[in-house]
């Protein structure tokens, strides 16, 4: 009789890398020990059905999404663009390559997350020759990412199986190394906080090595459930998550890219990529200058440009730290001749540390006030806005609609004005056909 297999099932969300990452380090630690707590791993992503279209996924034309669209709420925007969609898609199947060069694998999903978790546990509860050991993803701030969260563990729980929330690591400054437990006590000063952590050289715990291997694949995977099929390529993937997407936003006039004109944002989605970009910011001597040139408009090296990495957890904020460290302190041949190599912190690197602790700060911040931070009263309730803003004209609700004596068509073209780039403002219409043909703009 064959033994019975006990599986790990690993949610990955925004931490889409191998190395750097507590989960799989862990993973590999426990997997050495002589009594092993499971025998095989399934990492799985989720293109969440809420955050991006997924009925590019639908097995057949006649098929129906059971999810309604994914679009924000005031606009009805799709909420996830082209652009991104195949950054995501380009990030996950770069995880994916490698978890199997150190034999693992990723499945993919669509679908809300706790219906994809359910059927994994379906799926499993029927079989004599598998079962659940737990479950265990990293924890996010946003409100729908802590609702996620929420419905996992229940699901899991409900189970008797092991359920752990892991601490994000993907920031400079480690939670657990923050001079405040009670996130009440952040200051709503980004100044009052930094100086809290300084000197920020000093601030970042050792990054973790990638694994050198994890536990196989489960033999058996449940399969994505109806309607939808998973591709097998990221091609066929970027297809399905573009199918549904307008490429004009639906809004007619939308401009197109220049003749002899290339992207300031050129780059691709995954760790790899990601490492390369970092590698190639050292060695063209753009962190050294980085102070002098970050708020520039044109090129491709006047900003670092890794937020999307960042944003995605395929590179870490540590990872960039050490990779500086090694730079200042000539640890590798990795910007051998560059001004600054050898010559400890400059203004330059000093200057990409300290915004790496602004994204840290916002975060706390989407931790202390939620979705306050997105209140049209903002965190701290204006009890004025009311008086100040008008009504979207993408809604359908008519009940005490504000529209301050302006009617939704005239509103309505004012906006489709400022999204095409014809405000008549040259700077914030250059910036918003940028952000529309390349995904990126500069701050």
């Amino acid at each position: 009789m064959s033994r019975m297999s006990r599986i790990l099932i690993y949610l990955v969300r925004r931490d889409l890398r191998t190395a750097d990452n507590p989960v799989f380090h862990e993973i590999e630690r426990l997997h050495g020990q002589s009594q092993k707590p499971f025998t095989h791993v399934l990492p799985v992503y989720v293109f969440p059905a809420n955050q991006i279209e997924i009925s590019g996924f639908l097995r057949s034309e006649n098929e129906k999404s059971p999810y309604p669209e994914a679009r924000s709420i005031a606009g009805r925007f799709w909420r996830c663009g082209r652009l991104r969609a195949k950054f995501i898609a380009e990030s996950v199947w770069d995880l994916k390559t490698d978890l199997e060069g150190i034999g693992s694998g990723l499945a993919i999903r669509v679908g809300e997350t706790k219906d994809v978790v359910k059927s994994l546990l379906d799926g499993y509860r029927e079989r004599s020759d598998a079962e659940v050991h737990g479950l265990w993803m990293t924890s996010e701030e946003g409100w729908e990412e802590i609702e996620e969260e929420r419905h996992v563990k229940d699901l899991v729980q409900n189970e008797n199986k092991e359920f752990k929330l892991w601490t994000d690591e993907k920031y400079y400054v480690d939670d657990r190394d923050l001079p405040f437990k009670d996130i009440k006590k952040l200051s709503d000063v980004f100044t009052e906080y930094r100086k809290t952590v300084e000197p920020l050289r000093e601030a970042p715990r050792k990054q973790l090595p990638k694994p050198r291997s994890l536990p196989p694949m489960p033999e058996h995977v449940p399969e994505q459930f109806a309607p939808f099929k998973i591709p097998d390529t990221l091609e066929g993937t970027i297809e399905a998550l573009h199918k549904p997407l307008h490429e004009n936003l639906e809004v007619s006039g939308m401009p197109s890219m220049p003749p002899g004109v290339s992207s300031a944002h050129p780059f691709i989605g995954g760790s790899k990529a990601g490492h390369a970009r970092l590698r190639h910011l050292i060695e063209s001597g753009a962190m050294t200058s980085y102070k002098d040139t970050r708020n520039g408009l044109l090129g491709l090296d006047f900003s670092t440009k890794l937020s999307a990495w960042l944003a995605l957890g395929s590179v870490t904020a540590r990872q960039i730290h050490w990779q500086l460290m090694d730079f200042e302190d000539a640890k590798t041949d990795v910007g051998k001749g560059v001004d600054g190599y050898g010559k400890g912190e400059n203004k330059g690197t000093a200057g990409v540390r300290f915004e790496l602790l602004w994204r840290d700060y916002m975060r706390l911040c989407t931790r202390k006030y939620g979705t306050r931070l997105f209140y049209l009263g903002g965190y701290k309730g204006d009890k004025e806005t009311k008086f100040k803003m008008i009504s979207s004209p993408y809604s359908k609700t008519t009940e005490r609609k504000n529209t301050k004596g302006v009617n939704d068509q005239s509103t309505k073209a004012a906006v489709e004005r400022f999204l095409r780039g014809e405000t008549g403002t040259g700077l914030i219409d250059a910036s918003q056909r940028e952000l529309f043909l390349t995904g990126w703009t500069s701050n």
